[in-house]
């Protein structure tokens, strides 16, 4: 077997990277993607490498000469790269394809080395090598039938996101047998030629000969198999997190984002698993066009809107573009030194000058504290803000709504602002309500200022939702002015005006998350060396008291499970290792405890009996609800427990 690689290309919408070299020169964690490419060929075994090579190609091949690969290459020279497409690359190549069977691959793809294998070791002759269908894709899509034969070629205009889960993307590497490019692939590759011209792509031909029956072309179905093809920055920004050796940094980084990493599973990010409701989804999606196509309503309506949910004035409300707009507004309103627990939420001491801080350390392993606690300590500091994160972030610590009420008294006594964070307050599992965002409480305590995420407790992070509410009318006043007046957009507002009306979907949400996070608790207090902390939040503190450090726990989970946690131990406030895990559904939260146990549990020699179920019924799990669950199982364990 051969391989032919296509590099002729220009890579213009990857700009100054390609200006003066070839898009496969391009680098990604250090590497260029033709000598990742090659050094993964190299180990096939293979009898010849052939390159076809057009922008920049003396540079290249001087490059590719000089890496010292094994197998012999051979270059084909494409001088019209500037006014072609794939299609002629190939028809150059053509006489080639009729030596041997043959390995085809354009040059902007990076992958792993278990990819090429996965379609060698596959029987059938002639394969494309594809994966379901993602959001981030872009080019060729196929249909296929219960047996992995293409069934159809989808071209741009016949997209139809409809069926997005039928559908499964190129990923632009293929196996042909030489009998199938001697009988089929080469006589169309003419004709095609011939009829269309040379400004074309090689899938048309291969598009064509889908439609007959007596030269079938399967599927080899990639699965966690890390690979991206590299078009523009974007592309090789979110390469460089998949493939670089720090990894885990590059996906920390990013802050969010991680729809576009499909098999990951994020417990760092903390929101409602089990809100909002598919009807509340449907309605928004029924009007999506008219909420794209006009601008939002100015921020005196949205206040309007937001308070009608929480009974609350206008004038003592004010939506914001998520909380973090709101607390960089706040915090300029910050006249003096202000009182902060560590550890807790850093987007507040982060608006501030460390000197203006006077910060509050629970003397206890499980980060605790009473409002008692708090006012005995800064009784007699210098403050003129307190800042309570209720519950706390990491820690989870909750005080409870009379006690709040209490601090708050102290608070006015002694002329301090008190400003309550409770995006996490839903979550307590307390018989009463919880909340302060309540039109009497705010009028009796004008110094009192409650902030709260509806990203956290509603479960819809990327609309950018927050509010802020406080009597203090000039104090609102200020931030509205602060802020844009158009801050939140279109389908934001939307969600404020039609949330009402699903308060019981939201009410039962919340019941399920506590008997979750409940049995979540338990099953994380059975892996070994983890000690968990009580929690009131959606989110579980740990410590780990074995000699894995809190970071490489993060590596491995990321690396071997495609989870990612949250690493505590840099954080302010705290000494030792640490980690926070989001509560999320039941399947995911038994994907993460199983990973604990295998990790955890083999750690200074103490091996994990922890059983779970078995491949077997994973399976059969998966056809009833979701193929997400065996996919990440898949290749992890062997039949048996899991």
């Amino acid at each position: 077997m051969q391989a032919l690689i296509l590099a002729a290309g220009m890579g213009k919408r990857l700009k100054e990277l390609t200006r003066d070299s070839a898009k496969c020169m391009v680098k990604v964690a250090g590497k260029t993607l033709i000598e990742r490419m090659l050094f993964h060929l190299d180990e096939l075994n293979l009898t010849e490498i052939i390159i076809v090579v057009g922008y920049k190609a003396e540079n290249l091949i001087s490059f590719i000469n000089g890496l010292g690969i094994k197998t012999p290459i051979s270059f084909v020279m494409n001088n019209a790269y500037s006014s072609t497409n794939n299609i002629y690359s190939l028809y150059l190549a053509r006489n080639y394809l009729l030596r041997d069977d043959t390995l085809l691959l354009e040059s902007d793809l990076i992958f792993c080395d278990s990819v090429l294998r996965k379609i060698i070791n596959n029987t059938y002759p002639n394969l494309a090598l594809v994966a379901k269908y993602e959001n981030w894709m872009d080019g060729t899509v196929v249909t296929t039938d219960g047996q992995n034969n293409i069934i159809r070629f989808i071209e741009k205009r016949e997209f139809d996101y409809k069926n997005v889960k039928q559908y499964y993307k190129t990923v632009n590497i293929y196996k042909f047998s030489k009998q199938f490019s001697e009988l089929y692939y080469v006589p169309f590759l003419k004709a095609y030629i011939d009829s269309r011209g040379i400004n074309e792509y090689y899938e048309q031909v291969l598009k064509v000969l889908s439609l007959i029956e007596k030269a079938p072309i399967k599927v080899e179905v990639l699965k966690d198999e890390p690979w991206y093809e590299i078009d523009d920055v974007q592309d090789l920004d979110i390469a460089e997190s998949i493939f670089s050796q720090k990894r885990l940094d590059k996906i920390r980084n990013r802050y969010g984002g991680y729809w576009r990493y499909p098999g990951l599973t994020d417990f760092c990010y903390l929101v409602n698993p089990f809100y909002p409701p598919t009807k509340m989804i449907e309605e928004i999606k029924s009007n999506i066009d008219m909420l794209i196509g006009n601008y939002p309503s100015g921020i005196e309506v949205n206040s309007l809107i937001a308070g009608k949910y929480y009974g609350i004035k206008k004038e003592h409300i004010c939506p914001g573009n998520g909380a973090s707009e709101l607390i960089k507004s706040l915090m300029k309103t910050i006249n003096g030194n202000i009182g902060i627990i560590v550890p807790t939420f850093e987007e507040y001491p982060n608006r501030l000058t460390e000197n203006h801080i006077v910060h509050y350390h629970p003397k206890n392993k499980d980060f605790s504290y009473t409002c008692e606690d708090l006012m005995d300590y800064y009784e007699d500091s210098d403050i003129k803000a307190l800042l309570l994160v209720n519950p706390d972030n990491p820690s989870g610590n909750f005080i409870n709504k009379p006690d709040i009420l209490r601090l708050s008294a102290w608070a006015k006594r002694k002329d301090i602002r008190l400003i309550v964070d409770e995006s996490f307050v839903d979550f307590a599992d307390t018989p009463d309500s919880q909340t302060l965002l309540s039109e009497t409480i705010l009028q009796n305590n004008k110094h009192l200022t409650v902030v709260k995420s509806i990203s956290k407790s509603f479960g819809v992070p990327g609309l950018r939702l927050g509010i802020v509410a406080s009597g203090d009318e000039g104090l609102i006043g200020f931030i509205k002015k602060d802020i844009a007046i158009w801050n939140i957009n279109s389908i934001a507002e939307f969600y404020l005006q039609i949330c009402e009306k699903y308060s019981s979907d939201y009410r039962s949400a919340l019941e399920k998350f506590k008997s979750v996070r409940e049995e979540f608790v338990k099953k994380l207090r059975d892996v070994p060396n983890l000690r968990v902390i009580p929690t009131q939040a959606n989110f579980v503190m740990c410590e780990l008291l074995c000699g894995c450090s809190s970071e490489e726990l993060s590596e491995t989970l990321l690396n071997e499970y495609n989870i990612l946690i949250k690493n505590l131990s840099a954080k302010n406030g705290i000494d030792g290792q640490y980690i926070r895990v989001a509560v999320k559904t039941r399947e995911e939260n038994n994907l993460l405890v199983t990973a604990l146990h295998n990790i955890l549990g083999e750690t200074n020699g103490t091996k994990s009996s922890y059983q779970s179920i078995s491949a077997k019924e994973v399976f059969i799990y998966d056809q009833k609800r979701t193929k997400t669950l065996f996919r990440i199982y898949d290749g992890l364990f062997s039949e048996g427990s899991v």
